[in-house]
């Protein structure tokens, strides 16, 4: 396996990105509750023809695809610290629009993107998708593009399993809430009102240490990745409430790139349509327990 290491420069700070070569066939991935995961294969498609996209463009030059995902949600994007390997429904999508495009598994680069991250990430081209829990929004749009959404979550919260005070969302107020900054999760809890007791790291993984060590009382984002984690530790971790938002999970790119942003829906169309796209669910956010079915697409 071929790693190498991207710096990309934050207007506050500088962080680190790793983006990781996937060469030859992966090993099976474990799935959220310890299961083995299926391997769901995708067709790489031949002659594909993007001349108004200028990111395609590029992904033909170096002859690569170059992914941004996560590396720390469970069933959604994770990175195995034994092998190396990515898995996941997020790190599946990601796959499959690059055999869309032309390109093997074997020719994509996985970069980590933190969220706070991912907009500037995208404006400066070091990623030529993002696929990793990425709500659209209005605001989001003005920086960059989605194709999809291919999956639609909700806001939901995490807790120990001992905990019977949180239930929900309204019942937050005076409790210490983890959340990632910059994402819609954090940003929610702000305009809502629901606690003064914020508090923030990088990454999810981050806040759900955090949790079981008893820093902070509950974590709260999408309850897909919710899910994947309480998968994880079933007699630590739960679950509460009813989702209170609706979170659709799209492909970030170059917000100038139509070209590439409709040639992805089609791509996702047709996952929707030959059930590709529920195999590929089935396969790793599916066996947490959760069920869904493809979301209808958002064109623009």
């Amino acid at each position: 396996m071929k790693l190498r290491t991207l710096a990309v420069g934050l207007m506050v700070g500088a962080l680190a990105l790793t983006a990781c070569g996937r060469e030859g066939s992966p090993t099976t991935p474990a799935a959220p509750g310890g299961e083995t995961a299926p391997e769901v294969s995708y067709p790489v498609a031949t002659g594909v023809s993007l001349p108004d996209s200028p990111t395609f463009a590029k992904i033909q030059q170096r002859g690569r695809i170059v992914a941004g995902v996560r590396d720390d949600q469970p069933g959604l994007g994770f990175r195995d610290a034994t092998t190396g390997e990515y898995a996941g429904f997020d790190v599946e999508i990601a796959r499959m629009i690059a055999a869309g495009l032309g390109y093997g598994e074997d020719q994509i680069d996985y970069v980590v993107v933190p969220s706070a991250a991912r907009e500037d990430t995208i404006e400066r081209g070091d990623i030529d998708y993002m696929v990793g829990t990425y709500t659209i929004n209005d605001t989001r749009k003005q920086r960059v593009s989605f194709a999809g959404p291919y999956y639609v979550a909700g806001q939901s919260v995490l807790v120990a399993a001992d905990n019977t005070t949180i239930t929900g969302k309204d019942t937050l107020q005076g409790q210490r809430v983890c959340s990632v900054t910059g994402s819609t999760p954090i940003q929610r809890v702000r305009d809502q009102g629901l606690t003064d007791q914020i508090v923030e790291f990088q990454t999810y993984s981050q806040c759900v240490d955090q949790l079981l060590a008893g820093q902070v009382d509950a974590v709260t984002t999408d309850d897909a990745i919710l899910a994947g984690f309480a998968s994880q530790r079933p007699d630590e971790l739960k679950v509460v409430g009813e989702p209170f938002s609706q979170e659709p999970y799209g492909i970030g790119l170059n917000r100038d790139d139509s070209a590439l942003r409709n040639k992805i829906n089609d791509i996702l169309q047709a996952s929707y349509d030959d059930g590709t796209w529920q195999k590929a669910y089935d396969s790793t956010l599916g066996l947490s327990g959760t069920t869904a079915s493809p979301p209808e697409l958002q064109r623009y």
